[in-house]
This record gives C-alpha cells, sequence and structure tokens, in this order.
C-alpha cells in the first residue's frame, strides 16, 4: 500500500480536521458534500451528489468483472456545544461531531485515494456518504431516492469507531450487531377531582406509576435472559395545579431490542399491560408506538469476508466476535434489510480518561485513521480479487 505513507496520512488528517471544525447537522451537510465530492473528483471517480438529500456517492471501476460492493460512511454531526480546547475544535455554536462521522469521513475518502492510485481489485466500488444519520434516517432516504437501483451494488459495508474497544482492534460477527428501537407515549385518562376529594375522581397518576413499575417485569419475565432488552421510560409529567387531581396523566419512552421478534413481544406487553392497569382502576390508557431504526443484521457470508480482510490488516488476535450486541441504533440496518453487508466495530480506546460517544469532549482518535483506510483496501482487495 505504497500511497499510504506519513505524508498521505497527514493530508487524511487535515481533511478529517478541518470537517470536525465545521460540523453540519442531518440533511444540512451541504459543505461536507462539497469537500467529499471535491476529493472524489481529484481522485477521477464518478461523483453522484444530492441523493436522498445531501447524500454522495463516488463510483470507481477497474476490470472487467461485473462485481460491485458499497462502502458506507456517514457524514453528520450532533447538536452539542464543544468543550474541548482542540485547535481545530467546532467553529459553528451547537454543533459538534461528538460521534466520530468526521473521521468516518476521511477514513473512507483515504481508502478511495489509495485504490483510484493503485487499484489491486477487479470490479466496482460505490463510496457511499450517508447523511442524516443521527435520527434522520438518512440511509432511508438514500434507499427510497434509489440508491441501489442507481447503483447496482451486490452487497454493502460500514464500520464506526468505537471508544469501548482499544486501538488495534475491530470487532465483527455475524447476526445482530445493533439493536432495533422504538418510541412509545402512554396517556391515562382518569376522572379530575378536587385534591382534598380524590374519591370523587379517578386518579390517573397512581396509575401511570403503577404501569411504569409493571413495565420493569417485562424484560425480567416476558423476555427471554439471551435477548438483549432495555425499556426505559424517559419521560412522564400530568396535572397543573397543586390541588387538583388531573383529568390526564402521561409517560414516554424508548425501548431497544435485538430481534423483529423480540420487538413484537415488547410492543404487545406495553399495550397489554398499560391497558390492564388502566381498567383495573377504572381508567383507560392510550398508547402511541412509534417505529425508530431497524437492527443492524451482518450477514454470514459477508462477515467471513469482512474477518478475513480484518485478519491480515489487524492480525488474528486483533479481530474479536465476542462484543456484545450494543442497543444503540443505527440506520445502516436499513441498507443491511436491503443488501447482503456487515458492520464493523473499530476500536478507538487506549487513550486514558478519553471520554465516549455523544459527549462534548469527544475527538476522535486520529491514530486508528491508518487502520480503517487499510481495512477499507484489504476489504476491497478481498471482495473484488483480481483474476490472476
Amino acid at each position: 500500500m505504497k500511497r499510504l505513507d506519513d505524508n498521505y496520512l497527514g493530508k487524511v488528517t487535515q481533511l478529517r480536521r478541518s470537517l470536525h471544525a465545521a460540523p453540519e447537522l442531518a440533511y444540512q451537510e451541504h459543505e461536507t458534500a462539497k469537500t467529499v465530492c471535491n476529493w472524489l473528483k481529484a481522485c477521477n471517480l464518478e461523483v453522484f451528489s444530492g441523493i436522498g438529500g445531501t447524500g454522495v456517492v463516488g463510483v470507481l471501476r477497474r476490470g472487467s468483472s461485473g462485481r460491485a460492493i458499497g462502502l458506507r460512511a456517514d457524514m453528520d454531526a450532533l447538536p452539542i456545544q464543544e468543550a474541548t480546547d482542540l485547535a481545530y475544535r467546532s467553529a459553528v455554536p451547537g454543533r459538534m461531531h461528538a460521534c466520530g462521522h468526521d473521521g468516518h469521513v476521511a477514513m473512507l475518502l483515504g481508502a478511495a485515494g489509495v485504490l483510484s492510485t493503485e487499484g489491486g481489485f477487479d470490479g466496482t466500488v460505490h463510496f457511499v456518504f450517508q447523511p442524516a444519520e443521527e435520527g434522520g434516517a438518512g440511509a432511508k432516504r438514500m434507499i427510497e431516492d434509489g440508491l441501489f437501483q442507481r447503483f447496482d451494488m451486490q452487497s454493502v459495508y460500514s464500520l464506526h469507531n468505537w471508544p469501548d474497544l482499544p486501538k488495534g482492534v475491530i470487532a465483527l460477527r455475524p447476526g445482530p450487531v445493533m439493536g432495533a428501537s422504538f418510541r412509545f407515549r402512554v396517556v391515562v385518562t382518569g376522572r379530575g377531582a378536587h385534591a382534598a376529594t380524590p374519591h370523587q375522581g379517578i386518579d390517573p397518576i397512581p396509575v401511570v406509576c403503577a404501569t411504569v413499575q409493571a413495565l420493569q417485569t417485562v424484560v425480567a419475565r416476558e423476555c427471554s435472559a439471551s435477548d438483549s432488552v432495555v425499556i426505559s421510560v424517559t419521560q412522564l409529567g400530568g396535572g397543573e395545579a397543586l390541588n387538583v387531581v388531573p383529568q390526564t396523566a402521561w409517560f414516554a419512552g424508548t425501548a431497544r431490542v435485538s430481534s423483529p421478534a423480540t420487538e413484537a413481544r415488547v410492543r404487545e406487553a406495553l399495550r397489554r399491560t398499560a391497558t390492564a392497569i388502566a381498567q383495573a382502576h377504572g381508567a383507560t390508557a392510550a398508547v402511541e408506538v412509534h417505529a425508530g431504526y431497524p437492527a443492524t443484521v451482518n450477514s454470514p457470508a459477508e462477515t467471513r469476508n469482512c474477518v478475513e480482510a480484518a485478519e491480515r490488516v489487524f492480525g488474528v488476535d486483533g479481530v474479536r466476535a465476542d462484543v456484545p450486541v450494543c442497543l444503540t441504533t443505527e440506520d445502516f440496518g436499513y441498507m443491511l434489510a436491503e443488501k447482503p453487508g456487515a458492520y464493523a466495530l473499530l476500536g478507538g480506546g487506549g487513550r486514558e480518561g478519553a471520554p465516549g460517544l455523544h459527549n462534548p469532549h469527544y475527538d476522535f482518535n486520529e491514530e486508528i485513521l491508518s487502520l480503517g483506510i487499510r481495512y477499507w483496501v484489504e476489504l476491497t482487495r478481498s471482495i473484488l480479487k483480481e483474476s490472476k
């Protein structure tokens, strides 16, 4: 990999820092997209922009094979005020690359530069730069805008920096990697009354309290111990005056699960529990459920390809399969629902006291830029092998 010398890594590092200093939120990644387009054009790739809003795809062809893959990086930042003292800290108030998407973009652009110069593969690589991963479902928007119809890739791959894993390690496993999520809101309606005469009404607040408590048993008694499930009630409210039993009270939250079957079970348990407890008190419960991101599920054959490529970069001991399913969500799950592929967690830890993702003090570990580039290059050459 001749291109990946200190001089080239310096350029990639500077690119990453410029992205970090100019973060853009979901579907606002206009300058980021321009930077991506300019780099890809300088590498002599075919460049397509405006996909799914601000998404970009760069296409690199070599040889005569009809095989094609997609490599994806997310571009958006978070609505967080950066609290670091870095020379390249965010110059935009209230916005920050606190999840390392600036590093993801830099690694994939770095790989595009190496592959465009050195080749070493036979087929087509689609470099997919996606907007709005942080809650905006940019992957879904790109798919709806014809991503897989316009760019015929047989499989698709992505990675995420992971501070909880040490530098020099990458986690890959078949099956679920990230969980699915859904949001819920339950409104309990009773009958209002004076606070001095609660017996004349039906107080919805004890109903809410009983329901929140009962939901804790769903995970412990209705889901298998081998499932990854979290139900978190994160908001609740009711009442406007201290001397009034309110007519309604409510609570809301999120559930994270590892499989569609578990999600269906948890949704049904939520509705059943809320309805039954309300009825037992003479009240009613209206349950609203809103879908979030699907689970991110790696396909077995494609994961094996990734593991084999990763072992040549990280060594056999540097490839981990024992990392549990993480119940944070990732909209790359939409892409894996359409195409086989795999999602990897690239270790970025090893710096003592370094904060984790979505933290105002977080900074992407630039020491792993070369590892990410080498992984993308090796994976491409492994899947799109040249004929001898």
